[in-house]
């Protein structure tokens, strides 16, 4: 068995290698996506609020809303995601045993500032869908999975945070149920520089495609759109 390979290339480094590597094989896009937004809460987002904060790229929260701008144009639907739990934390499960701050992800609470979507977000709460997740894939134990099949997708597209956690989780979730993975490079986030390059590397060598912002709002931009699945009902979606 051969040893493992080693290397002096920080992770940074390594995913430019990986992304620029001409002969990478990609997933690619489908004929229809969700655009599943991952925990784009203030607990997350508002780092002049909140220690467990981050930011990565400064422009992810506009180039969120576009995406979910063109998604809602073709027909796509759009989801966005929280974590919070009950006052007890008993649905944290055994997530949240492992401290108790008030910067613990189990003290993140229904109704909460921590729980609450960043205010620069453009939710539509007529036609998207607010989902409450409470461990990392956002496949587990909640209604996400039945509406992609409602919805008849066979893309996901995934922002939001982190990198190395919710979104790898997810990443690998939406193989495992047999769709085509995106992750818009620009529109995930993460602590640290370590887990989030590193993340990137594996989530493009194994469970999806790690695009560049543009080319996930060109494929949105260009598709043709899909016919509202609720026009029988004079519901548009």
């Amino acid at each position: 068995m051969p040893d493992m390979q080693s290397s002096d290339l920080t992770p940074r480094q390594y995913w430019a290698e990986v992304k620029s590597n001409p002969r990478r094989a990609r997933f690619g896009f489908g004929e229809k996506a969700a655009l599943i937004n991952i925990d784009l809460q203030r607990a997350y987002t508002d780092v002049d609020s909140f220690a467990t904060a981050y930011r990565t790229d400064p422009n992810q929260i506009p180039y969120i809303n576009r995406l979910a701008q063109l998604a809602r144009l073709r027909n796509m639907p759009v989801i966005w995601t929280y974590v919070a739990y009950m006052r007890n934390a008993d649905d944290a499960g055994v997530w949240g045993t492992r401290t108790n701050t008030e910067d613990s992800l189990q003290n993140i609470a229904e109704n909460g500032e921590r729980a609450e979507l960043d205010p620069r977000l453009d939710v539509d709460l007529d036609r998207d869908a607010v989902v409450n997740k409470r461990m990392a894939s956002v496949f587990h134990d909640n209604p996400i999975p039945s509406l992609l099949v409602w919805h008849k997708v066979d893309t996901v597209i995934l922002t939001g945070g982190s990198t190395s956690g919710c979104v790898r989780a997810s990443a690998v979730g939406a193989l495992s149920h047999g769709y085509r993975t995106i992750v818009p490079e620009e529109c995930v986030a993460d602590k640290h520089e370590i887990p989030h390059f590193a993340n990137l590397c594996d989530i493009m060598l194994k469970y999806g495609d790690v695009e560049p912002f543009a080319a996930v709002e060109a494929w949105l931009a260009d598709h043709a759109g899909c016919p509202p699945i609720r026009a029988a009902r004079g519901v548009p979606f």
